[in-house]
């Protein structure tokens, strides 16, 4: 039986819950700070007061390698990193955009560079995108992408990284894809931005389906500049976010307007912090 006491005692320890704050945090994409494939974006990411940044290893391969694929640019990335005490909190093979996975080919080659340079950064997620011309449509484009997969991903488990998928699909969509490639390696790297304005999904259910076993990560935006002018609902979706336990890193993946960078990336980072701190 629940006593006054209890419940009383109940409320008091949702509010203290609510103020700690999430659990979660909150950092940027180096190519929303126009400084993709650019070590500088982690100092960036730290002057503006974020948790941590996304890299990318950028798209224009020269010599059979991805531009960050230097150990002299690696070196600087680390530097950096313990300098401004922030970290890389995870990294994206962009050229992915350009050589689609659910192609084969050479596209398998960047991901097993970008696994090998992922640990080499110092972090553990690496983002996988599948947009576009390049997007799985079909079942059997999934089920190729999964049976990939299912390579990369023991390569990636001895590397410790994790290998997140970020699409136009569904969340049962991509536990299906996950479940094919039998690597616990393989997650969702959860867009609320992409599932909400091109899949047109439930985010919410979307979260709460999948919990924080299947999400690696998850990047938040809206078509808008400035987080909370769009039609994206953020309180629904962070007390989704808080729901499931979810613990790593949520990048913001926003714009900003023509010299505008620093109040608009702190005004978005704001909202989400003081809006955490509320649902």
């Amino acid at each position: 039986m629940i006593t006054r006491r209890t419940f009383a005692a109940g409320l008091v320890w949702a509010g203290a819950a609510r103020a700690a704050g999430p659990r979660w945090k909150v950092g940027i994409t180096d190519w929303n700070l126009k400084l993709g494939a650019q070590p500088e974006a982690v100092a960036v990411a730290a002057r503006l007061g974020f948790d941590g940044v996304q890299i990318s290893f950028g798209r224009n391969v020269e010599s059979g390698k991805l531009p960050v694929d230097d150990a002299a640019v690696i070196a600087r990335y680390r530097a950096l990193a313990s300098e401004h005490k922030i970290p890389i909190d995870g990294t994206c093979v962009d050229r992915l955009h350009t050589d689609g996975l659910k192609n084969g080919g050479v596209a398998v080659k960047w991901v097993a560079d970008s696994i090998r340079l992922t640990k080499a950064v110092g972090s553990q997620v690496l983002l996988l995108p599948f947009f576009g011309k390049q997007a799985t449509k079909t079942q059997a484009e999934m089920e190729y992408v999964a049976d990939v997969l299912r390579d990369l991903g023991a390569e990636a488990e001895k590397a410790g990284v994790i290998l997140g998928l970020e699409n136009e699909n569904s969340a049962e969509e991509n536990a299906r894809m996950m479940e094919r490639s039998r690597s616990s390696s393989v997650r969702v790297y959860y867009d609320v931005g992409n599932s909400t304005n091109i899949g047109g999904f439930d985010v919410e259910r979307e979260i709460r389906w999948l919990g924080a076993a299947r999400i690696c990560q998850i990047h938040l935006k809206d078509k808008p500049v400035l987080l909370g002018q769009g039609k994206i609902a953020f309180a629904g979706v962070l007390a989704a976010i808080r729901e499931i336990g979810f613990a790593g890193f949520a990048n913001l993946e926003t714009d900003f307007r023509p010299g505008m960078m620093d109040e608009d990336m702190r005004t978005n980072l704001g909202f989400i912090r003081e809006l955490a701190g509320k649902v």
